[in-house]
């Protein structure tokens, strides 16, 4: 299973895996970068709080901010962040586009009914 994971999941993620930029545990580096497990882990608690709390669709965007905001930085200066403030914009991230994802697809079912309902209530008439 772990090697599984070690192969599957920086495919799936898109994952650069490079060392400097990812965390070790007992002298192995884990299978995603410090941004790319972030963002796992974001979309793990989403996944697990969402009966729970659902955030506006306003607020899940704000979530994407930080990373997009730390990425373009690194891309345009200097600055380099560290691996702690890349796993919190990935766990922002993961957290908020999850969250959209789930708002959208609620969303679409959602005008699928209402569409299905008055083509229904075409019908009778």
């Amino acid at each position: 299973m772990r090697d599984w994971i070690y192969r599957w999941l920086p495919i799936i993620f898109g994952c650069h895996c490079r060392p400097e930029r990812s965390f070790f545990f007992r002298g192995r580096q884990l299978p995603l970068c410090a941004r790319c497990t972030g963002e796992l882990l974001g979309i793990l608690a989403a996944v697990g709080s969402w009966w729970l709390w659902r955030p506006s669709a306003v607020l899940a965007l704000v979530l994407l901010v930080p990373l997009v905001v730390d990425g373009l930085v690194q891309l345009c200066t200097a600055y380099e962040s560290r691996n702690y403030r890349r796993l919190w914009t990935g766990v922002l991230f993961g957290y908020g586009l999850t969250a959209l994802f789930f708002l959208s697809t609620a969303w679409v079912f959602h005008q699928g009914r209402l569409l299905g309902l008055s083509w229904k209530s075409g019908l009778s008439s």
